[in-house]
């Protein structure tokens, strides 16, 4: 039998990799070119690419590599993934559930650059939401919580009342040191332990009360 959960919020803070973007392949196949140039088994560097910035994955594959040329590959990086929006797609349910939260408190937090988010959420028919916190607006990329925490005081609530929506592990150990309830979303998020977890957002129902409130009904 099908299970609700009811998670009341006031404000959502929307990851955009594997949460309302399926842009798997064109990472694939950028990750995959540069773990090969680099000496890297590519299957092995796909398993930490996704939820952090690329200059925090390349230390992560590289960690005894000079800082500075992570960066300037992340660079390189940024460019390739805009400019190739093959196969991006939304996420199972995206547009239903964006359209539901169009005149709630929301933002997106993800670890994308501006270019790169306006090129998938664009590629995905998605509307991007006015407030965002994206690569270039944080000092540290997720598991860092800064991201999240910028994103819930431009929104002007506390962590708290805020769910954060997030598909790995980077990005859900960043919702929870953010103080934040976790919606994991899709195959990867269920090993990291978020306060629910559905396969796609077909599965989530946002309800506004008589009395203003909100929340999410989450059904699996």
């Amino acid at each position: 039998m099908p299970h609700t959960t009811v998670l009341p919020f006031k404000a959502l803070l929307l990851d955009m990799d594997g949460t309302l973007v399926n842009s798997d392949a064109v990472v694939e196949r950028c990750w995959r070119e540069w773990a090969l140039e680099h000496g890297l088994d590519p299957a092995e560097a796909l398993k930490v690419v996704h939820g952090r910035q690329g200059y925090a994955t390349m230390a992560v594959l590289l960690p005894e590599r000079p800082m500075e040329l992570n960066h300037a590959d992340n660079k390189v990086m940024l460019a390739k993934e805009t400019a190739d929006t093959e196969g991006v797609v939304p996420i199972g349910g995206a547009p239903a559930f964006m359209a539901a939260v169009a005149d709630l408190p929301h933002a997106l937090v993800t670890s994308a650059d501006e270019k790169l988010a306006q090129a998938r959420m664009g590629a995905a028919a998605l509307p991007m939401p006015a407030t965002r916190v994206t690569a270039e607006l944080v000092g540290a990329s997720k598991p860092d919580p800064e991201g999240f925490l910028k994103g819930a005081a431009e929104l002007g609530f506390d962590p708290a009342d805020c769910i954060v929506f997030e598909d790995s592990g980077a990005g859900i150990e960043a919702g929870k040191a953010a103080g934040m309830r976790v919606l994991g979303v899709g195959p990867r998020a269920a090993e990291h332990a978020p306060t629910a977890v559905v396969a796609d957002l077909t599965q989530v129902r946002v309800v506004t009360d008589a009395d203003g409130s909100t929340s999410l009904h989450v059904t699996v």
